[in-house]
């Protein structure tokens, strides 16, 4: 379990004071090349105590403006190995829907990416209003199965889709033939990875194709570029830079009302904190546009 709370000391507080809460769930049973996703949220809690509380591009000090709470982990496979993906959706379900009762803004993370179906299914049982999945990936993860399993992580997307949710893939640069048939049947509106790097307007147009007031915005590392975040188990070239990214999700914060983020697939490399402390500072940038424009 994770006792320590993101950004440490900074942001010492209550769980009936804090707005936001950070869910840490190290969960990891499908990856499929590289492993270590089961330590992803140890590793962005450690590295966020090494974070500035100040943040000079909004000018405010965010864990004190809206207080952040971590909760203990659940669903953690290195401590119960053998958890079923099942049990483990089962799980996320009921723990999300108790924080989103509870009026709390969640940021779950992970763990691998098929962790995020649970996280969404939640808020589709409890939001009375239709919202879209916007997903920033390298991949399409929208087989219908995987290695035996409608569950792996390549298959997160197509379990959203046949929740009914729209959804608007962002970054995407590796899909299979199945993906892309998927795709054009149903006309699903990616926003590919080449996109971004030769059109300037690509924000525009991917806010453009989002056909409702909410959002929910699940990010799986490996949509950003791998020289910038190589500690993901499927790194793929191209991907969003910082500054991309940052820029695209306060658009999203400004233009829209997100109910939810998760941060999914941080495979720490040893001896490197590169992707650890970006993947930390990506969260507390997340709380930061959150916060923004609740005021």
């Amino acid at each position: 379990m994770t006792t320590k709370q993101f950004i440490g000391s900074e942001a010492e507080t209550t769980y009936d004071e804090s707005k936001i809460v950070i869910l840490p769930i190290p969960y990891e049973k499908t990856t499929t090349y590289r492993q270590g996703c089961q330590h992803g949220p140890t590793a962005i809690i450690e590295a966020s105590d090494q974070l500035e509380a100040y943040d000079n591009e909004l000018k405010i000090v965010t864990c004190l403006a809206t207080g952040i709470y971590t909760t203990d982990a659940i669903a953690d496979t290195s401590l119960n190995p053998s958890i079923s993906p099942e049990e483990m959706l089962q799980t996320t379900n009921k723990t999300v829907a108790k924080l989103i009762t509870d009026d709390k803004f969640v940021i779950a993370l992970g763990g691998e990416h098929s962790i995020t179906a649970g996280v969404v299914k939640a808020y589709q049982q409890i939001m009375s209003e239709p919202f879209t999945v916007i997903q920033i990936d390298a991949h399409g993860d929208m087989r219908d199965s995987y290695e035996g399993s409608i569950y792996n992580h390549a298959c997160v997307m197509r379990r959203i889709l046949d929740m009914g949710l729209p959804t608007l893939p962002v970054g995407i640069r590796s899909i299979c033939l199945e993906e892309a048939q998927l795709i054009a049947q149903k006309n699903i509106p990616v926003v590919w990875a080449r996109d971004i790097y030769y059109q300037s307007d690509w924000i525009d147009t991917a806010i453009s194709r989002i056909p409702t007031k909410k959002v929910f915005i699940t990010i799986d590392l490996d949509g950003i570029d791998p020289s910038l975040m190589p500690g993901v188990g499927t790194p793929e070239p191209g991907g969003l830079n910082w500054y991309q990214l940052t820029r695209f999700l306060k658009q999203i914060f400004m233009s829209y009302q997100v109910i939810g983020c998760d941060v999914m697939e941080l495979a720490p490399v040893k001896d490197s904190v590169i992707s650890q402390f970006t993947a930390a500072k990506l969260v507390y940038k997340l709380v930061g546009y959150h916060y923004l424009n609740q005021t």
